[in-house]
């Protein structure tokens, strides 16, 4: 027996028809861009819904466009490690900010390296990626982008003349941290640090690891603190939270007292909460007998202390990011624009006892 022909699926033309317009009549009462009476935008809308049409497909209007109304944001660990850093959310939001303007939307890319992902900046749909804290993978990505002729914005980056970059004054920064210490009277000071590259290790920072490191942020931050403290042993972390810094900081404060650092310059705020955890779990007094700093200017849950740290502004670092997409994707040059970290007192530094 035949069989029944597939039902055919309205068109824009069919709707067209219907409500008595013309195609591009009816495409413009769809987008809203146009200059269609709401009367006649009515008219549309009632005879798509009465022939069951759903609207234009967008894979199409993509092709008109030339765009696929993506932004990507390249992040260098699984998508559920940066929902758990506050920073990174901030950062995120100021990003979706500054693209607003476009209608994008925003594809989060892990870059794990080959093997690890289904959908990667060599084949991804993208109008435009923002590195996000680059430097453990991101010559490579940055590589394939611009062989894709896709325009590129770096956020704490050491990039490429051409690309526009989002900086904060980390070293600045601090080393403002450090000297505020040194004036408390601290002189046995330790740095708790983000991973160095991508084999994100545990274990102390020696310098046959730091003249292979890649990671921008943990150089610069540890450039400033040894700035001020020079002989200042660091503690490279895995990654930026709590468990990590309580790990890190346990190599540290378990010890004998005598050799125990009155400080700790930890270069994240969650990594700092962890610091005071493990001190807490020692038996010791947070400022009393250690002072902490942190980095970020974030709220970490459950933290009892108003962390002594250097406030970085995370939103406004997003949305320049997005802004400057914005204007590459019109065909501008964005500069690049730098941030500063302001330091909050808070109280969790204070004189050493000892």
């Amino acid at each position: 027996m035949p069989t029944d022909p597939a039902p055919r699926h309205p068109t824009l033309a069919d709707v067209a028809a219907k409500a008595g317009v013309s195609a591009s009549t009816a495409s413009l009462a769809f987008s809203g861009s146009g200059p269609v009476s709401d009367a006649t935008k009515e008219r549309v809308l009632a005879a798509a819904a009465e022939l069951g049409y759903a609207g234009p497909d967008p894979r199409a209007r993509s092709l008109r466009r030339g765009r696929s109304g993506i932004v990507g944001v390249v992040l260098e660990e699984r998508v559920r490690a940066a929902f758990l850093d506050p920073v990174k959310i901030r950062t995120l939001d100021g990003i979706a900010d500054g693209i607003a303007p476009l209608g994008a939307g925003l594809l989060l890319l892990p870059d794990l390296g080959e093997g690890e992902t289904t959908i990667s900046v060599e084949s991804a749909p993208l109008d435009a990626v923002v590195l996000l804290w680059c430097g453990l993978r991101s010559a490579k990505s940055i590589e394939a982008l611009r062989s894709r002729g896709i325009p590129v914005v770096a956020i704490e980056c050491e990039v490429e003349d051409g690309i526009p970059r989002i900086t904060i004054d980390n070293v600045d920064a601090t080393r403002r941290g450090a000297e505020y210490l040194r004036e408390l009277g601290h002189r046995d000071v330790a740095v708790v640090a983000l991973p160095l590259d991508a084999e994100r290790r545990r274990g102390a920072v020696t310098d046959a690891l730091l003249a292979e490191a890649t990671n921008v942020v943990t150089l610069e931050r540890l450039a400033g603190a040894r700035q001020v403290y020079p002989d200042a042993p660091a503690v490279e972390t895995s990654a930026s939270s709590i468990e990590e810094g309580r790990i890190a900081a346990r190599t540290l404060l378990d010890v004998d007292a005598g050799v125990r650092p009155t400080a700790i310059i930890a270069q994240s705020d969650l990594l700092a909460a962890g610091v005071i955890a493990a001190a807490e779990e020692l038996g010791l007094d947070v400022p009393g007998d250690l002072s902490v700093i942190g980095f970020d200017g974030i709220r970490v849950d459950g933290l009892q202390h108003d962390l002594t740290t250097l406030d970085q502004p995370s939103a406004a670092k997003g949305r320049a990011a997005g802004e400057a997409v914005v204007r590459m994707l019109a065909g501008e040059e964005p500069e690049s624009v730098a941030f500063t970290s302001t330091l909050h007192i808070g109280d969790t530094a204070a004189r050493p006892a000892r």
